[in-house]
């Protein structure tokens, strides 16, 4: 069954873990130095927060898919949505985590990520070094035009709200 992503950024990292610990009446699954998610069951929302230097606000919303079937779904529902800005993206490390995605741009700017998480990955992007590691860690081999941050970027040129991709800081 899905889970509904969202992915805020946020200005002080431990004022908004408190409050989001309060709110969902736990602690986060994942904590790091500049990340916290929690996995809620009910309802069923991954929520994540970043504090990598970035504008406050919503980064990008999405759907995670437990399998690789239900990510084909969710990619297809992408493509009806919006074919011009679909982005595929096998492979991805970003966000502690190593998995395929695929984005697409709402009319508003706003990213949309559909995602199947295959693994963690030690650093915020890619797994590597943690000072090199960009914001979305674009996947080995990735050009300009399918780093998940670069790809979103460059479609959305002009359109306001988030223009990045993954976990992108502006």
């Amino acid at each position: 069954m899905k889970r509904f992503h969202v992915h805020l950024g946020v200005e002080n990292l431990e004022q908004s873990i408190g409050f989001y610990s309060r709110l969902f009446g736990a602690e986060p699954t994942v904590r790091k130095p500049d990340y916290a998610k929690w996995m809620v069951d009910d309802p069923r929302l991954n929520f994540a927060i970043s504090a990598r230097g970035g504008r406050a606000g919503v980064n990008h919303l999405g759907l995670q898919a437990e399998d690789a079937e239900e990510l084909a779904a969710i990619r297809a529902n992408f493509s009806a949505a919006d074919h011009a800005t679909l982005q595929d993206e096998p492979g991805a490390n970003c966000c502690y985590a190593h998995g395929d995605k695929h984005w697409v741009t709402d009319p508003q700017g706003i990213a949309w990520e559909g995602y199947h998480t295959l693994g963690e990955i030690r650093y915020f992007g890619e797994a590597g070094d943690p000072d090199t590691a960009s914001a979305c860690g674009a996947s080995p081999g990735a050009t300009e035009a399918g780093g998940c941050c670069a790809s979103l970027a460059t479609v959305s040129e002009g359109v306001g709200g988030n223009r990045g991709g993954c976990c992108a800081t502006g």
